[in-house]
């Protein structure tokens, strides 16, 4: 991979990871470039499924993360296809991250949005099933998966699945498919161990996907726009993108540790101080870029429906994993803000992007600052 040598020099050969071979879908998405680089950082090796990057720019391509892994181009609803990649690289450990990830898309599209979604993930764990050697299968979710009730209760593993909107619904089918497989054919440890982790809103360096709050504001403050904010109230328990992935890996730590054990979820939501409302990340975002002018609030009543309100209780991931955020609110803001901005002067952002996994995995505090 070339990695940088610094703060956690040698780190891939003390990992757990350090070899282990992992089967990612989505790998070009956000969240899935952020956990290819992460992983081959910890030694493993990589292979990677999924669509083309879904939006230009996009972090797959910009951090270059393709370099050093197995690298597939493909559909999760393509059986015969992902049955073929996965029995044929072997995996030790399944992840499974490929989704239509977006709330007003799915308005437009439900049918591909539960297709992908739902069936998406039958297909995924049909896959495991067919492939010898796996001892972990994580399916990542959402906290969207829940019924939202608006409460001000953060939510909780064992409380219901459901979801007002196609994409939050299909979240909550997935966690059921899931659920029922764990039951019905991983429990007795024929296929390894399943879990589903759920995290709530994440922020980070390299998303670009429409409509949502932190990518359109670093569009238009690169671009010198005004920025217009149409649900300023809504509260979201942001985090580091990071924050959620190194849980998700405790998760598949323990797993493998343990060997085969019955099908449960997880929540990774960040502390209380993240729980902030849309107008009070973009204000501060829009204070560490240098221009605090650049907001415009301007509600839209005719607007979709989205979650006001949406919490996490992650005690179970405290108590029973050990993990626990690294980074709050202002830090994870200002890490997302630094590597924009980064960005925006041409900075090699693979270079950049491992140094962050980096100092995160160092238990480093986040830097704040966005401007050389």
């Amino acid at each position: 991979m070339g990695l940088r040598q610094g703060a956690v020099a040698g780190l891939e050969e003390m990992s757990i990871w350090n070899g282990k071979r992992v089967f990612l879908t989505g790998h070009t998405g956000f969240k899935g470039s952020w956990m290819t680089l992460l992983l081959a950082r910890l030694g493993a090796k990589v292979s990677g499924y999924a669509l083309t990057p879904p939006t230009d720019p996009n972090l797959f391509t910009i951090a270059r993360v393709a370099e050093g892994i197995e690298h597939h181009i493909g559909d999760i609803r393509d059986v015969a296809k992902l049955n073929a990649a996965m029995t044929t690289f072997k995996p030790d450990v399944v992840l499974h991250m490929a989704a239509q990830p977006l709330v007003r898309d799915s308005y437009k599209i439900p049918v591909e949005t539960y297709d992908v979604n739902v069936m998406g993930t039958v297909h995924v764990l049909e896959a495991v099933k067919q492939t010898p050697g796996v001892k972990a299968t994580l399916v990542i979710t959402s906290d969207k998966a829940y019924e939202n009730r608006e409460a001000m209760t953060p939510y909780r593993e064992g409380d219901a699945m459901g979801g007002h909107d196609p994409y939050s619904s299909s979240k909550g089918c997935a966690e059921l498919v899931t659920a029922a497989y764990g039951r019905s054919y991983f429990d007795a440890g024929n296929h390894g161990s399943l879990t589903s982790v759920r995290a709530g809103n994440v922020i980070g360096g390299g998303d670009w996907a429409k409509d949502r709050i932190v990518c359109d504001l670093a569009r238009g403050l690169i671009a010198g726009e005004k920025i217009i904010i149409r649900r300023p109230d809504a509260i979201r328990p942001w985090q580091h993108v990071l924050e959620p992935l190194s849980g998700y890996l405790k998760v598949a730590e323990a797993l493998l540790a343990s060997g085969p054990t019955k099908w449960e979820g997880w929540n990774f939501g960040p502390g209380k101080d993240s729980e902030q409302s849309v107008g009070t990340l973009a204000n501060l975002i829009v204070k560490l870029w240098g221009t605090p002018d650049a907001l415009s609030i301007q509600p839209d009543p005719n607007a979709v429906h989205e979650a006001t309100l949406l919490k996490l209780d992650s005690t179970k991931a405290h108590t029973k994993l050990g993990w626990q955020p690294r980074w709050g609110f202002e830090d994870g803001v200002g890490q997302t803000m630094a590597w924009y901005k980064a960005y925006a002067e041409g900075a090699d952002m693979r270079a950049f992007t491992l140094k962050q996994i980096d100092e995160h995995l160092a238990g480093a505090p986040a830097s704040r600052r966005v401007s050389a």
